[in-house]
Formats: C-alpha cells, structure tokens, sequence
C-alpha cells in the first residue's frame, strides 16, 4: 500500500517543478517574440513565436491553478509508526520474494525467527526435530509422486499443525512462570498434555519421513543392474576390446611382401 502522505508530497513537488518549467519557458518565449515581431506586422515566422509564447503561459498559468488548488487540500494524517514499518517491511518482503532464490530466503528467516522465538521453552527440540523431518522431506518431495502424493499432503498438513501446536506449547509455559499458586497445577496439566501431544505428533511426522525415504529407495531401485553401470560396464569392454586390437597389430609386425 502507498502512503497516502507521502504521495501527497510527491504530488505537490512535481507540480511545482512543473510550473516553474513552463513559467520560464513562457517568459523566454515571450520575450522571444517581442524582440523578433517586426514593428511593421506580423509575419507567418512572428505569428510562429507569438502562438507558442501564448501557449507557454496558458500552461503556466494551468499550473499554477492547479499547484495552488492542490496545495489548499490538507495533507492526509501521517501513518502511524508501527503502521509505517509494517508497510515497509511488506514492501521489502515483496521485493525479495520477485527475485529468483527469493521464497526460499523468506522461508529460512522465517524458520529461523520462530526456532528463536521458541529458545529458552520445552517446544524448542520438538520444533528443531520437525525442522529437520520437514528439511529431508522437502529434499525428497520431487520424488515422491503417484501413490506417494496424499502422504506428502498430509505431511503439509501435519506441519503446519505441530508448528501451532508447538508455539501453544510455549505460550503456556511461559504463562505458567506467572501463574500463582492456586492455578499453576492446572496449569502446569495443561501444559504437560500439549507437550506430550507434540512430541507424539513430530514422533509419527519423523516416522513418516523414514517411510517416504524407503519409498524413494525402493521406487529407484532396479530389478537388475542400473542402466547407468551397464552402460559403464559395455563401455569399458569396449575399450578394453580395442586396447587389445591395437596391441596385436603392433606385434605383429609389418605384413609381407608377394614376389
């Protein structure tokens, strides 16, 4: 979004310059022409001067009306700080996200912003172990088609639900350092069951990691040797079947002459 202020500014800056442009290209012009008009009449030349020192201070003129009608509307009010730099921070987003490594830049601060957000609570090495799962997963996602895909749906799905379960982890710990007494034992229950549901979940979100790698293996896996090592190996039997051609002919010497 523009700054509405900001724009305003721009507005008024431009039709300043503007005016003053066109004024001293009106005075030049005009002063032009009453030099150059003969005393005796007009001429077509003259009338050429004349016309365009006339249409110079028209649009002088038009801008200056419309510099001063701007300039009495008010300003729009400024943006709030914290309003400002959100702006300015979507701006820069935008900006990264058009270059071509640019996602996957955003992608790693953002992943980086929330481990650190995390630091320091029990949520921190179950988030660290589903950054891990979820790195060798994108690793292998290209891979992972056909009967494959709704798992990896699934997974994304999965993610994005441990990710949240994971920062509710930590907002009630931390709510539980404050809590008094009275409350801190519900609390704390709370707290230990949403634990043990994030470590279950990023358990079963590793599981499914080692399982998408074994398909991966076994999907790549030929029933005989790899195509890639036959041709390897018909090539070097290949060499090895001329490297000898060649060696026989240099033995055998030159071939004999018929009388």
């Amino acid at each position: 979004m523009t700054d509405e202020r900001a724009r305003h500014f721009r507005r008024l800056r431009r039709l300043r310059r503007s005016a003053r442009r066109w004024s001293v290209l009106a005075g030049g012009l005009g002063g032009a022409a009453a030099v150059l008009t003969p005393y005796a009449g007009l001429g077509l030349p003259d009338a050429a001067w004349a016309g365009a020192a006339g249409s110079a201070i028209a649009v002088a003129a038009w801008r200056w009306i419309d510099l001063r009608a701007l300039a009495a509307v008010p300003a729009p009010p400024a943006l709030d700080p914290a309003e400002a730099a959100a702006r300015s921070r979507a701006r820069l987003v935008a900006a990264v996200e058009r270059l071509p490594v640019g996602p996957g830049v955003l992608a790693e601060v953002r992943r980086v912003r929330s481990r650190l957000a995390l630091r320091g609570t029990t949520a921190a090495e179950a988030w660290a172990r589903l950054d891990r799962a979820a790195l060798t997963l994108a690793g292998m996602t290209g891979r992972l088609t056909g009967l494959a895909e709704p798992a990896v749906r699934e997974a994304t799905a999965a993610d994005r639900s441990l990710r949240d379960l994971a920062e509710r982890v930590a907002s009630v710990e931390r709510a539980l350092r404050l809590a008094p007494a009275e409350a801190r034992a519900a609390l704390a229950e709370a707290h230990g069951t949403l634990v043990a549901q994030l470590d279950a979940g990023v358990s079963a979100y590793e599981r499914l990691v080692v399982a998408a790698a074994g398909y991966v293996a076994e999907d790549a896996r030929p029933t005989t040797e790899h195509h890639a090592a036959a041709r390897l190996t018909e090539a070097t039997d290949l060499l090895h079947g001329v490297a000898a051609a060649l060696a026989e002919l240099r033995t055998a010497g030159p071939p004999l002459r018929t009388p």
